[in-house]
């Protein structure tokens, strides 16, 4: 076997600290913050010298991490954050919930808004996708059945 596990999923935000916020309120724990700048850091991206401000969060299951980046160094190159569903590259990332409607009302009050609308697949999950803080598009998924 090759892969052993998906380590975490990286998402680069403009604001750290509003991006920490909202994925606390969904229930995700900030497990730490750091500054990764340098030369070495920058062979790893291809970016050169880079100077960036990441906080990693993870699951209450601890099964999955979440890594949230903000460049300092060089500026951001390109935006996705409103890209349709239907394009290309890494899109969003989906959550099990166990309350969709209540997750949808807590995290309202951080901005987020409905892309859709809440559906119901067979009696297996009620769904949704959301535009949280910067407009990330982030799927949730309530298991019924």
């Amino acid at each position: 076997m090759a892969v052993k596990r998906m380590d975490n999923m990286g998402i680069v935000v403009e604001s750290l600290d509003v991006a920490i916020a909202f994925f606390t309120e969904l229930g995700l724990e900030l497990e730490g913050r750091a500054t990764i700048a340098g030369e070495w850091a920058g062979r790893v991206t291809g970016l050169g010298n880079q100077h960036v401000e990441v906080a990693m969060m993870r699951t209450p299951d601890d099964h999955s991490r979440l890594e949230l980046s903000q460049f300092i160094v060089p500026p951001v190159a390109a935006d996705h954050r409103t890209a349709p569903v239907n394009a290309l590259g890494y899109l969003r990332v989906m959550f099990a919930v166990d309350d969709l409607d209540d997750t949808l009302a807590r995290l309202q009050k951080h901005g987020a808004q409905l892309v859709g609308e809440v559906v119901q697949y067979e009696d297996v999950y009620r769904l949704c996708y959301i535009r949280g803080p910067e407009g990330l598009l982030i799927g949730l998924a309530e298991e019924i059945g």
